[in-house]
């Protein structure tokens, strides 16, 4: 058995890593291995006695590069750090990445943090896991090395599927909502009346993003469903205020110009939902192509925000 660290040579040290955490992640962290390179570790810890514990341990926590140089001198210098890559992580990103982790995992991460990143996720944990969380950073000594190694570069893996932070810049209810958008009214609803039921505090956001027609109608500003109403098609009109209680759809017909409010033809008769859906659409559509032209801001409105006509 191998009990003395320093008569290891380089390349045993990195046989001795791949040994504790598995070639592949052994690989990951060591970056830049040649096939031949590899050959020989590889030969070399068919070739080794078994190693102790505290020389396993020691290894693992020397974590430096450049073990293959001939001399086992460090060729580089640099300290492997599983967790670097959280630091190029927004914190809405970071928080995304250790939502739905264990304890530990958020524990371990949290770890890494400067404290202002470290307040802003544990701030946005649930009470009882926040406490289950500040057990876990109280313990982490307790981590075998090898673990806190593989959970860096799972972590890493996963932060590869983030969206970018552009994309990320109002987090996943906005993700959510947009979603909803592409889907049809009847399965619109039963997702938001899930969402309600299951997770409240989610559906709250969602719902700062998701825009409807009722929304328009109920919580626009009258300048702006003004505008809305007066470039819509009058026919798409017409089915959009279909089913509306008739005080709503006078008083969307008054707003219009007096040559639009006497070609004006309300829709009699039934029609299909699915038509007078796609009608609505059509106006929340221009809504939403209103924020875009950066006239509104349909988060400001449906979150209760101050309005000034």
């Amino acid at each position: 058995m191998i009990n003395d660290y320093n008569m290891l040579s380089g390349i045993q040290k990195v046989a001795v890593l791949f040994s504790v955490v598995g070639e592949g992640l052994a690989m990951s962290l060591i970056k830049g291995l040649s096939k031949t390179q590899i050959r020989k570790i590889r030969s070399t810890l068919r070739s080794m006695d078994t190693v102790s514990f505290s020389v396993k341990k020691r290894v693992m926590e020397e974590f430096y590069f450049g073990f293959l140089s001939e001399d086992g001198e460090d060729k580089n210098g640099k300290a492997i750090q599983p967790f670097e890559f959280l630091h190029e992580l927004t914190d809405e990103q970071l928080f995304a990445l250790v939502d739905k982790e264990d304890p530990p995992v958020v524990a371990m991460t949290l770890a890494q943090l400067e404290p202002e990143k470290k307040m802003y996720i544990l701030n946005k944990l649930e009470p009882a896991f926040k406490g289950e969380v500040l057990i876990e950073l109280g313990s982490l000594e307790d981590v075998p090395l090898e673990g806190v190694i593989e959970v860096g570069a799972r972590l890493k893996e996963k932060s590869t599927y983030l969206p970018k932070t552009t994309e990320f810049s109002r987090g996943g209810a906005k993700d959510i909502a947009d979603a909803l958008g592409g889907m049809e009214s009847n399965d619109q609803e039963r997702y938001m009346q899930t969402l309600q039921n299951e997770n409240p505090e989610l559906y709250k956001d969602v719902k700062k993003y998701f825009l409807t027609f009722e929304d328009i109608i109920e919580s626009f500003p009258d300048n702006t469903k003004r505008a809305l109403f007066v470039a819509a098609d009058l026919g798409a009109l017409a089915l959009a205020l279909k089913g509306l209680d008739q005080e709503v759809v006078d008083a969307i017909i008054d707003g219009q110009p007096q040559k639009r409010q006497a070609m004006y033809e309300p829709v009699e008769g039934a029609v299909s939902k699915k038509d007078v859906d796609n009608a609505r659409k059509q106006i929340v559509d221009a809504a939403k192509q209103m924020e875009k032209d950066g006239e509104i801001n349909i988060e400001d409105i449906l979150s209760g925000g101050e309005m000034v006509e």
